[in-house]
C-alpha cells in the first residue's frame, strides 16, 4: 500500500517537472530568437554598466543556447510515464541534465516561478544591447591588429637571429684571418730569431737545421694564403670576403698538404732531438734562456711550443670553416664554394694522416740493421720461432706447388724493373770507380819529370809544356767534376736503393703471413694487424715504387749525360792547350787532311805495336819460368833425371794439399817426375808422380814442364882465359895485320842459358840463347850471384848463373 502511495507521488512529482520543463525550454527558445532579430542602435554601453562573468562571452552564451536547443530536442523524445521503470529511468536522465546544465551555464537553471524567467529574459536582453554586427567588426579589427602584431613580432625575430648568425659567421672569419696571421707571426719568431740565437752558440746544438726542416715551406703556404686575402682589400665584413678566402685555399690546397705532411712526417724527429737536448742541462738551460730573450711576449719554455703550432693549425682549418659554414645562410653567393673548402680541409687531413702513417711503416721497416750472431741469438723466442717457421713451411708449399702462390702482376713488373735498375746502377757505380782509379793512376805517373837527353829539341819542350798543363790543370780539374757530379750522386743513389730493397723483402714476409690467414673467417686482433701490415706495405710499395723507379732512371741519364759533357769540356781545354803549342809541333803546317791521314796511320802503327807487344808479353806470362833452384832441388832434379829422363820432369806451379789417400803434400816450385798420367781407374786428371822418394798422385792442372838447359850453367860469365890462348900469341913472331885485326875483336859472348822472367822493375827478361852485354859482374851490394846486363835496349839484373859465355869461333874461320 505504502509502494502504491510512493510510486503515485512519483508520477504526479515528474508530471509536475516535465510540464515546467516544456514551458521553460520553450520560453528560451523564444528568447533566442527575440535576440537573434531585434535590432538595437549601436551606442556605447553606460559607465556604470557591468556585465556578469556569466554573460561576458558570446561564445559561452551561444553554447547556452545550443544546450537549450538540445534539451528541446530530448523532450521530444520523452519516454512514456506509466510503469515505474520507465519513470526512474526518466527521473535519472533529468538530474543528470539538470546536472550538466548547471555546471555548463546558469541560464540552463530551471526557474521556479514564472517571474524569475520572465526577469531572466530581460537580463538576457539587457546584456545584448550592442548590436551583433558591431561586435563582429570590433572582434575582426582586433584579430588582425593581433595577427599582424605577431607577424611583425615574427619578423623582428627572424631578423635579428640573421643578425646574429652574421655576426657569428663574421666572427669566425675574423678569428680564421687573425689566428692565421698570428700563427705566421709566432713562426717567424722561432725560424728568425731563435733560430738565429741558436746558431750563434760556441758550439752550436747538434742536428740544429734538421729540427727546424720543412718548417720554411709551412710558413711560405701560410705567407702566400694571407696575401692572397689581402691583395683585394676586403675586410671580414664584406660579403666578397668569404668567396675570397674558399677560393685562395682551395687554390693552396695542394701546396698544403705537399708541405704540411713533410713537417708532420718529420715531427718525431724534431721531438727526438728536443729529448735530446734536454738530456744535456747547460745546453738545455742556454736554449731555455734564448727562447724567453727572444720572445719575451711569449711564455714559452721549449722549442716544441712553437714547433708544435703547424700540427696544430692544419687540424683546425676544418673547425674553422666548419663553425663559418654553421653560421652561413644557405641562400649565401658563396655557400657552395664554402662546403666544398670545408671537405677539401677534411679530406686532406685524412690524405695527410694516412701519408703519416706509410711513412711510419716505411721508416720502421726500411732500416737496415748490422746485428751480431749474439744480437740474433738474443732476440730468438717462442713467436719468433713460430713466424719464421710458419713462413719456411708456406715458402716451400709454394715450391713444391701445394699451395698457389698469390700473385699481383702490377707489383712484380715494378719489382723486376727495380732490379734491372739496381743492376745498372751497381755495374755504372763500378766502371765510373774504374775509371777515376785509372784516371789516378795516369796521373801519379809524371813523365814529364823523367830526362830523355834530348835537349834543345822543340818537340821534347813542347811534350814536356802540355803534359804539364794537362796533369796539374786540366786532368785534376776534370776528376774533380767526375767526382763530384758523377761518383757522389751514383755513390747516393746506391745507398737509396737500400730502402726499397729492404720493403720489398719485408712485403714478401708479411705475405707468407697474409696468405696463411687469409682463408679464415674471422681474424684475431693480432691477425688482423698482420693483415694490415701487409697491406700497408704493399700499397706504399706501388704507390711509391712507380716514382723511385722513375727519378733513379731520369737520374741515370742525366749522369751519363753529364759524363759525355766532361769530356766533351776535356777535349775543348785539350784543345786549347794544343793550339798555342801548335806551330812548334813538326806536323803543325800540314793540311788538315793531311794530318788527318797522318794521324790515322801513326794511331794504327801504334795500335799494331801495342798489339805486338802484348802478344811478347802473354806468351813471356803463359812460358814457365825456370827459377834458380837451390842445392837441395838441383840434387834432387840430378836424381829425378838419371831415374826417369829430362823429359820426365815437372814443376809443380802452386801449392798441393793431399784430399785423398795416396795423395802428396807438395809445395811451389818443387819438382817432380812422371810415372803414369793416369790413376788406377784411368782417371787422367790425377798423375801419379815420384817425388824423389815419395810417389803419389797430384792434379795434373797443378804442373808444368820443367825446361833445363842442356849443360850446366858456369858459375859466373867471366871465365879465365885458356893457357894455350897466351902461348900462342907468345910464339907469333910476325903477325898479319888481319890477324891483329881479328884478335882486336873478343872473341867470347855472354849469352843467356836459360829463360829468365823479370819480377820487378829492377829485372830484366831474357831468353834462352839471346846475347846480352854484361854491365856490371854484381850488384850494388857487391853480391856476385846477380849481375846487370843490358838486353834489347833494356837494362836490369839476373842472376849470375843464367848467363854463359860461348867461343865466336866460326866469325874468326870466316875471317
Amino acid at each position: 500500500m505504502q509502494q502504491r502511495l510512493s510510486s503515485a507521488a512519483r508520477r504526479s512529482t515528474n508530471d509536475r517537472i516535465r510540464k515546467e520543463d516544456l514551458s521553460l525550454l520553450q520560453l528560451n527558445q523564444d528568447f533566442a530568437e527575440v535576440i537573434f532579430t531585434m535590432e538595437v542602435p549601436s551606442r556605447p554601453p553606460p559607465s556604470d554598466f557591468k556585465l556578469r562573468k556569466s554573460a561576458s562571452s558570446p561564445l559561452r552564451y551561444s553554447g547556452a543556447i545550443k544546450k537549450v536547443s538540445k534539451k528541446k530536442q530530448m523532450g521530444g523524445n520523452l519516454p512514456e510515464y506509466g510503469n515505474e521503470e520507465n519513470d526512474n529511468q526518466f527521473e535519472e536522465n533529468k538530474l543528470d541534465t539538470e546536472e550538466e546544465t548547471v555546471e555548463e551555464s546558469v541560464f540552463l537553471k530551471p526557474p521556479t516561478d514564472s517571474s524569475e524567467v520572465v526577469d531572466a529574459a530581460a537580463h538576457q536582453i539587457l546584456i545584448r544591447l550592442p548590436s551583433q554586427d558591431s561586435f563582429s567588426e570590433e572582434s575582426f579589427v582586433s584579430e588582425e591588429r593581433l595577427a599582424e602584431e605577431a607577424k611583425k613580432k615574427k619578423e623582428e625575430e627572424e631578423a635579428a637571429a640573421k643578425e646574429r648568425q652574421a655576426q657569428r659567421q663574421m666572427m669566425a672569419i675574423e678569428e680564421l684571418a687573425q689566428s692565421e696571421k698570428s700563427y705566421l707571426r709566432m713562426l717567424q719568431i722561432c725560424t728568425v730569431n731563435i733560430r738565429n740565437n741558436l746558431q750563434n752558440l760556441q758550439p752550436p746544438p747538434p742536428n740544429l737545421d734538421s729540427v727546424f726542416l720543412y718548417i720554411d715551406e709551412v710558413m711560405d703556404v701560410s705567407g702566400r694564403l694571407l696575401s692572397m686575402l689581402d691583395q683585394k682589400q676586403l675586410t671580414p665584413e664584406n660579403p666578397d670576403f668569404l668567396e675570397t678566402l674558399c677560393t685562395s685555399f682551395l687554390s693552396l690546397s695542394s701546396d698544403i698538404e705537399a708541405a704540411y705532411k713533410e713537417y708532420l712526417r718529420h715531427y718525431n724527429h724534431v721531438s727526438l732531438v728536443e729529448n735530446s737536448y734536454k738530456q744535456k742541462e747547460a745546453l738545455w738551460n742556454d736554449i731555455v734562456t734564448i727562447i724567453k730573450t727572444s720572445a719575451p711576449e711569449v711564455n714559452a719554455t721549449s722549442l716544441s711550443f712553437f714547433l708544435v703550432m703547424p700540427v696544430q693549425r692544419i687540424a683546425r682549418y676544418p673547425l674553422l670553416l666548419q663553425t663559418i659554414q654553421k653560421h652561413t645562410d644557405p641562400s649565401h653567393p658563396a655557400y657552395g664554394l664554402l662546403e666544398q673548402t670545408a671537405h677539401t680541409s677534411v679530406a686532406l687531413n685524412c690524405r695527410i694522416n694516412e701519408y703519416k702513417r706509410f711513412r711510419e711503416v716505411a721508416d720502421k721497416y726500411k732500416k737496415t740493421e748490422n746485428l751480431t750472431i749474439i744480437d740474433k741469438i738474443n732476440r730468438l723466442n717462442t713467436h719468433s720461432i713460430a713466424k719464421k717457421t710458419a713462413r719456411f713451411s708456406q715458402h716451400i708449399k709454394h715450391e713444391t706447388g701445394m699451395v698457389p702462390k698469390l700473385v699481383d702482376e702490377e707489383f712484380d713488373a715494378l719489382e723486376g724493373f727495380f732490379n734491372i735498375l739496381e743492376d745498372g746502377i751497381l755495374v755504372l757505380l763500378e766502371n765510373v770507380e774504374t775509371y777515376l782509379l785509372h784516371l789516378q793512376r795516369f796521373l801519379e805517373c809524371k813523365t814529364e819529370e823523367f830526362d830523355f837527353d834530348m835537349d834543345g829539341e822543340k818537340t821534347p819542350i813542347c811534350y814536356k809544356e802540355i803534359n804539364t798543363a794537362l796533369r796539374q790543370w786540366i786532368l785534376p780539374m776534370f776528376e774533380k767534376r767526375m767526382r763530384v757530379l758523377i761518383y757522389k750522386p751514383l755513390c747516393d743513389l746506391r745507398d737509396l736503393l737500400v730502402g726499397p730493397k729492404n720493403l720489398i723483402r719485408k712485403r714478401l714476409h708479411k705475405l707468407l703471413d697474409y696468405e696463411v690467414i687469409e682463408g679464415k673467417s674471422k681474424l684475431s686482433y693480432d691477425e688482423q694487424a698482420v693483415a694490415n701490415a701487409y697491406k700497408t706495405i704493399n700499397t706504399l710499395l706501388l704507390n711509391e715504387l712507380p716514382r723511385f723507379n722513375g727519378l733513379a732512371l731520369q737520374m741515370i741519364w742525366r749522369m751519363l749525360g753529364t759524363f759525355s759533357c766532361l769530356h766533351r769540356d776535356l777535349a775543348a781545354d785539350m784543345e786549347q792547350v794544343f793550339q798555342s803549342f801548335a806551330q812548334q809541333l813538326p806536323h803543325s803546317s800540314l793540311h788538315p787532311k793531311e794530318f788527318q791521314e797522318w794521324v790515322e796511320s801513326a794511331v794504327l802503327e801504334g795500335a799494331r805495336q801495342l798489339e805486338t807487344l802484348c802478344q811478347s808479353v802473354e806468351e813471356a806470362l803463359n812460358a814457365p819460368a825456370a827459377q834458380p833452384l837451390s842445392p837441395s832441388s838441383q840434387r834432387r832434379l840430378k836424381q829425378l833425371t838419371d831415374k826417369h829422363g829430362s823429359g820426365k820432369i815437372f814443376q809443380v806451379t802452386s801449392t798441393v794439399v793431399a784430399t785423398r789417400d795416396f795423395d802428396l803434400n807438395l809445395t811451389k816450385g818443387e819438382l817432380v817426375a812422371l810415372i803414369s798420367e793416369t790413376d788406377t781407374r784411368g782417371d787422367k786428371r790425377r798423375w801419379l808422380v815420384d817425388a824423389g822418394g815419395k810417389k803419389g798422385y797430384v792434379a795434373s792442372s797443378k804442373l808444368a814442364r820443367y825446361h833445363q838447359a842442356v849443360e850446366d850453367p858456369p858459375p859466373s860469365p867471366f871465365l879465365p882465359m885458356p893457357a894455350d890462348m897466351s902461348g900462342l900469341r907468345r910464339h907469333s913472331c910476325t903477325p898479319d895485320p888481319q890477324l891483329i885485326q881479328v884478335t882486336s875483336r873478343p872473341l867470347f859472348q855472354v849469352i843467356a842459358a836459360y829463360d829468365f822472367t823479370a819480377r820487378g822493375n829492377h829485372e830484366v827478361s831474357v831468353h834462352a840463347g839471346e846475347p846480352v852485354r854484361v854491365l856490371e859482374p854484381h850488384d850494388k851490394r857487391g853480391n856476385p850471384e846477380w849481375s846487370l846486363v843490358e838486353a834489347r835496349g833494356q837494362r836490369g839484373y839476373v842472376p849470375s848463373n843464367y848467363l854463359t859465355r860461348t867461343p865466336v869461333i866460326s866469325s874468326l874461320g870466316r875471317q
